[in-house]
């Protein structure tokens, strides 16, 4: 099971640059969990997609990220 999760929107320009960031990093796997109909996760998320995160220690990357924060984002998962 992925241990990241990136939250966005259908037709995102900005998710789509995140995709390519994770790509960059060399992320191995990771879910997408499209925020549109979840009255919860609209609350939560709302403007801020894409937002990466880390289901392990909870912490989160708002957009804009870059690949070096993925990475020590994934390196921190390894110390948990």
């Amino acid at each position: 099971m992925p241990y990241l999760i990136l939250f966005q929107r259908d037709h995102c320009h900005l998710c789509e640059l995140a995709w390519e960031v994770l790509a960059q990093a060399q992320v191995p796997d990771f879910e997408s969990v499209w925020i549109e109909g979840d009255a919860a996760l609209e609350k939560q998320f709302g403007l801020r997609v894409p937002v990466l995160k880390h289901t392990r220690n909870s912490m989160e990357l708002d957009w804009p990220f870059t690949v070096e924060q993925v990475r020590l984002l994934m390196v921190s998962s390894e110390q948990v």
